[in-house]
């Protein structure tokens, strides 16, 4: 008989975990496997790119982007409708009304995405199939809901970011993390984080690395641009438009390489809730014509294929989807020296790391500027770098023997 197996997810949208799980879905032989997916808020885009073979429970469920403006309303009125099914606001108002007074003594504000998730995790649909398998994908909801509300044999859970910096506690997780049978962390700085907080789940704790369909990018990558980019040189970042990914700085950096004569265009693939204030920063700047944001993309790859340099100066990572796409795509990259980026690139060899200041990102990127050969060998040394994959399903498949 063919083992079942559930994942769970927050959304679908165009984020670097989403794609992640499509591309692991596909290495899942459906001869020997039922697989199924159940979308915790019930929304996103990339719906339309699973596998044929997955069977998507939702049963009211919306393919528009969680980032567009009218997106962001479907989302917020799913999640409003989720605080009153099974009564589950009211039931979890002890566990807001503690965890608002943890999160603000500890970190002086609010996080109220994250204070939410319990919420819209036991307001969720509820399914009697018992499982072989269940798996989240994500921190927040998806664990909660695995650990609370799936009935299966073994369950695994993924963390994708650093759980301390990302604002995770054990209070908001209710150590829902103790219950799981394996902890999958996208790298080993991930890892780190998670166990100083989880010590004890130590021995069931392993690196799993983030799936990328190399084959599907590759043709991708080779679709015409849906716009004429200006002449010049040409830097790209491809992330949601967050405090975390660092585009305040990323614009001041812009500043000076401008300032210092250098015909550069800087474009952001992505959206989300900084947009607007990004864009007051870029204008006072006097960048309106340098710093462009070309929005969230279906296919974001002909932009990697058209820029010079890839940059990801972050706060912090996980571990990013889009450094690994634009080393798969053969592009010299300048990141930020910090947890995720540093496990990711070798600095000197397949890229730079650079101090997280507008100065420090300049000066990285304009050697790579001026010193054409080095940015080609990075380049090269980026693309031909690779992850066995293959181990790491071996770890699903031995939850399942």
């Amino acid at each position: 008989m063919k083992k079942k197996i559930l994942f769970v997810i927050n959304t679908l949208g165009r984020a670097g975990a989403e794609t992640a799980l499509t591309a692991l879905l596909r290495q899942l032989d459906p001869d020997k496997f039922d697989i199924s997916l159940y979308v915790l808020c019930n929304q996103g885009e990339i719906v339309h790119e699973l596998p044929h073979f997955v069977k998507l429970l939702n049963t009211n469920y919306c393919d528009s982007s969680v980032l567009t403006a009218e997106g962001k309303k479907k989302l917020t009125a799913n999640i409003f409708k989720k605080c009153f099914h099974h009564n589950a606001f009211i039931k979890n108002i002890p566990y807001i009304f503690k965890n608002v007074f943890l999160t603000l003594k500890r970190r002086q504000k609010l996080l109220p995405e994250k204070l939410l998730w319990k919420t819209v995790s036991d307001g969720s649909e509820y399914f009697s199939e018992n499982y072989d398998l269940a798996v989240a994908y994500l921190e927040g909801g998806s664990a909660y809901y695995v650990s609370q509300h799936v009935h299966a044999r073994k369950k695994a859970a993924f963390i994708h970011v650093d759980y301390i910096k990302a604002g995770y506690t054990r209070d908001l997780d209710l150590s829902c993390y103790t219950g799981f049978d394996s902890i999958f962390t996208v790298s080993d700085e991930v890892k780190t984080a998670f166990l100083s907080v989880y010590p004890e789940c130590k021995n069931n704790t392993k690196v799993f690395h983030n799936f990328i369909d190399e084959e599907k990018l590759f043709k991708r990558a080779a679709y015409p641009l849906q716009e004429t980019l200006k002449s010049g040189i040409r830097l790209l970042t491809v992330g949601r438009l967050t405090a975390q990914k660092g585009y305040d700085y990323a614009i001041r950096a812009l500043k000076l390489l401008v300032e210092m004569g250098y015909p550069v265009y800087w474009y952001v693939v992505g959206d989300g809730p900084e947009y607007q204030s990004l864009l007051r920063q870029v204008n006072e700047s006097g960048l309106s014509e340098r710093f462009i944001f070309l929005g969230a993309k279906e296919n974001p790859y002909p932009y990697y294929k058209a820029a010079d340099i890839y940059v990801h100066a972050t706060r912090f990572e996980g571990k990013s989807i889009a450094i690994q796409e634009a080393q798969i795509l053969g592009l010299p990259i300048v990141a930020s020296d910090c947890s995720g980026n540093r496990e990711q690139i070798d600095s000197g060899v397949d890229g730079l790391l650079c101090p997280f200041t507008p100065e420090g990102i300049a000066q990285n990127i304009e050697k790579l500027i001026t010193e054409s050969d080095t940015a080609a060998k990075y380049a090269y040394n980026a693309s031909h770098k690779k992850i066995n994959h293959y181990e790491d399903l071996q770890y699903i498949f031995q939850l399942l023997e």
